[in-house]
């Protein structure tokens, strides 16, 4: 099994201010002065093009709905945070990221590059994957991007591209990560869904991270199948009037009902539970049992599909916000198996590793001597860091999703 090491930084809440707008489908935002109210997510906003009209109309299935089939994926948002800042929440320190500016300009940053940009970007890409594609050492390959597209960042509201804070009452409410050194190691419970092999949640499953990005597509007459490929979690999103199950009734990736609007796939997702995130890989804060999830797809090339999520949770974060990306195809259009099995025995180690050190700690004591506890991690390298590796398909490569990310 391939182990993950993500130190970076969660995509959730840091930004102490917040201001948004009802944006126009697909056109640049301006900052308001009030933030949006809870319970009302914005229309889509296609990122993929600009801002520019969309008039494509997808493909239709035998019974007649928009065809989004096919499988896709985030790795053409390497580099791409949620506030469009190199290392910032949910990005890299700018590798694969679009030109920064020496001094950062006042006000909100624009949500998309000037056509300059656009092209600087465009170069940088190519040049890179052309770098990975004939310079790939590794045995191990990662993910990267091929494709630039002209957003700066992925939040399309709040209109400043700041993350909403979180409640002063739940920011010590965050997912616990045994395997990166952040004990005390007493149980199973200190360490997150994800090192244990259970799920990344919602958003930490289509975010970008340095590989395993994909996402498969399957639909039936009134029925979407929503497949991640990392933990290899599918969702059903079933496209009827049913209602949603008992509201007593939680579970790490909700219940999911869908509904048609014209070219968009509309989903609204409830019944979570209070045990996932928002962040990279589900990290971050978790949310309350009371967020709701309103997701939206809609094909809007022969190769792309524009995906958007907002996340409304009154229980946690001071208002909602919503990111909008697009999703493209993954080279070699099949999910690979992600082989987990509860860290293929990371957790049993850690934790007797632990208890190895209160032992160890108990016997300096008794013979008087005082000493540091030893640190959970330590003498931490690895590869797949810093170094060109190719990718599947070719696209591969030592991107980082955050400060620190490595393959340990």
């Amino acid at each position: 099994m391939r182990k993950l090491g993500w130190l970076g930084v969660l995509v959730g809440g840091i930004a102490l201010s917040i201001y948004s707008s009802a944006p126009v489908s697909g056109q640049q935002q301006q900052p308001q002065a009030m933030p949006r109210p809870y319970g009302t997510p914005p229309p889509m906003v296609i990122t993929a093009f600009g801002g520019k009209p969309v008039t494509y109309k997808a493909p239709r299935t035998p019974w007649g709905d928009p065809d989004l089939q096919g499988v896709w994926s985030s790795d053409d948002m390497e580099g791409i945070s949620a506030e469009g800042r190199a290392g910032g929440p949910g990005g890299g320190r700018g590798r694969g990221a679009a030109p920064v500016p020496a001094v950062a300009p006042a006000g909100p940053r624009p949500l998309y590059l000037t056509d300059e940009e656009l092209e600087a970007r465009k170069k940088q890409v190519a040049s890179r994957a052309t770098d990975r594609d004939t310079n790939a050492t590794s045995t191990f390959r990662n993910d990267y991007a091929r494709r630039a597209f002209p957003q700066t960042r992925l939040l399309v509201d709040p209109a400043d591209g700041r993350m909403p804070a979180i409640r002063p009452d739940v920011q010590a409410r965050v997912m616990p990560r045994g395997t990166f050194g952040a004990g005390p190691l007493n149980s199973w419970h200190d360490f997150s869904l994800y090192e244990r092999c259970i799920t990344r949640g919602i958003g930490g499953s289509v975010l970008q991270v340095i590989y395993g990005n994909g996402n498969r597509i399957v639909q039936a007459p009134g029925v979407v199948a929503f497949s991640y490929e990392m933990l290899s979690d599918t969702r059903i999103f079933h496209v009827d009037d049913r209602p949603h199950v008992n509201q007593k009734i939680g579970m790490y990736l909700g219940d999911s009902r869908a509904r048609w609007e014209g070219e968009e796939l509309v989903v609204e997702t409830t019944n979570l539970t209070d045990q996932t995130a928002f962040g990279v890989n589900g990290n971050g804060t978790q949310h309350s049992k009371a967020m709701k999830i309103t997701e939206r797809f809609r094909r809007v090339a022969d190769d792309i599909v524009q995906y958007q999520a907002t996340w409304d949770d009154p229980g946690t974060f001071v208002a909602p916000f919503t990111v909008s990306f697009p999703l493209t195809p993954l080279d070699g259009g099949v999910l690979l198996p992600y082989e987990c099995h509860s860290g293929n025995h990371a957790i049993e180690m850690s934790l007797a590793a632990e208890r190895d050190e209160d032992r160890a700690m108990a016997e300096a004591a008794a013979k008087g001597i005082k000493r540091e506890r030893r640190a959970i991690n330590q003498n931490q390298g690895g590869g797949g860091r810093g170094g060109a590796a190719g990718g599947r398909g070719g696209r591969g490569g030592a991107a980082d999703t955050g400060a620190g990310t490595e393959e340990q």
